[in-house]
């Protein structure tokens, strides 16, 4: 298929600049538009951007100059790494004006009309863009993805909602990269732990719900679940880790949890998107895994990793559940939205 045009909202940014090294040499999409803030527009990308991820700035993407964040001559698909104080605007003004707008920022994640998209949980969300699009008047859309703690927990539970979820209490360890840049100080998170993350904690409980949630056909309806998280930074560079004891309806054996992991798969992998990992949930049986750096990497960071199952004395089971906060819980999360809608016929 001939490559498809996209651009990025937020380009320079720590967030923007993994949307750019994610797309480097997608067989999809191509990136021919990058936007930022007002003091980058008219510069080269090479010139706006300290690129701080490892390895060069991908060669096709610095001599692109760096636009507005305006609609206007950006190609139809846009990915959104925007600042959450100014994504609304920004983001709404690219869906009236047509656009697609795959974003990563919060700010439009928990709207009714809004789908908060992983496709190997719930792409039967997307059925509510029509109604977004009567709502508000719009000849685009805006797609959102979750949290990257979030998704880390969602993956992990996904293959589990046969058994029946019930309640939720959960402990992340997340890595500073989800800080952004500079991020933490490193004289607060060297040798120690930060117990909290602003706003962390309410949106992996309410996120939850709506993407284990069912689409009823005219709307996105929550699980009916209670979600308890507690957040913490560590002194881990990528790969957000969480403990999750997980209360189940229909008291499911050991055997049968470790089933469900293994057989696990979804709708990315039966359209076999280019970023979806064959195997989106992968079963680790050692006593001690799995572990940011060790396996945060693997599958081009887009798997998620489970190991530690076993059973609870205070609810049914518990286990560990990982993923890369910035590619699966960011840019890798986006890109593989925008290619599940595109395999359905949603972007023309």
């Amino acid at each position: 298929m001939q490559p498809i045009e996209v651009g990025v909202l937020g380009a320079t940014g720590m967030v923007g600049q993994h949307f750019v090294k994610f797309l480097q040499g997608h067989p999809w999409f191509q990136l021919t538009w990058v936007g930022a803030s007002e003091r980058s527009t008219a510069k080269k990308y090479k010139d706006a951007t300290t690129w701080r991820l490892a390895g060069a700035m991908p060669a096709e993407v610095a001599d692109l100059t760096v636009e507005e964040c305006k609609p206007g001559n950006a190609p139809k698909i846009v990915f959104s790494a925007t600042d959450a104080s100014v994504a609304t605007e920004i983001e709404q003004a690219f869906a009236k004006a047509g656009h697609v707008v795959v974003s990563n920022s919060r700010n439009h994640r928990m709207d009714a009309d809004v789908p908060l998209l992983v496709p190997e949980i719930n792409a039967e969300h997307l059925g509510i863009l029509p109604k977004q699009r009567e709502l508000r008047g719009w000849p685009g859309m805006i797609v959102t993805n979750p949290n990257c703690s979030t998704i880390a927990l969602t993956m992990g539970l996904a293959p589990l909602k046969q058994f029946g979820i019930r309640k939720l209490v959960v402990t992340t360890l997340q890595a500073i990269s989800g800080a952004g840049y500079p991020g933490v100080p490193s004289m607060d998170i060297m040798g120690n732990v930060i117990p909290f993350i602003g706003g962390e904690e309410e949106k992996m409980q309410q996120e939850t719900q709506k993407i284990l949630g069912d689409f009823t056909g005219g709307e996105l309806r929550a699980l009916h679940a209670k979600v308890s998280a507690h957040c913490n930074r560590v002194a881990v560079v990528d790969g957000h880790l969480v403990t999750i004891s997980v209360e189940l309806e229909h008291k499911p054996k050991h055997d049968d949890l470790v089933h469900a992991f293994n057989s696990f798969t979804a709708e990315p992998q039966k359209r076999n998107l280019p970023s979806a990992p064959n195997q989106p949930v992968i079963y680790m049986p050692e006593k001690d895994r799995p572990q940011p750096r060790r396996d945060a990497e693997r599958e081009n960071g887009m798997a998620c990793f489970v190991g530690r199952v076993r059973e609870c004395p205070v609810f049914d089971y518990k286990f560990i559940a990982l993923a890369h906060n910035t590619v699966r819980g960011a840019a890798g999360a986006a890109v593989l939205n925008a290619e599940l809608m595109q395999s359905m016929g949603l972007i023309s």
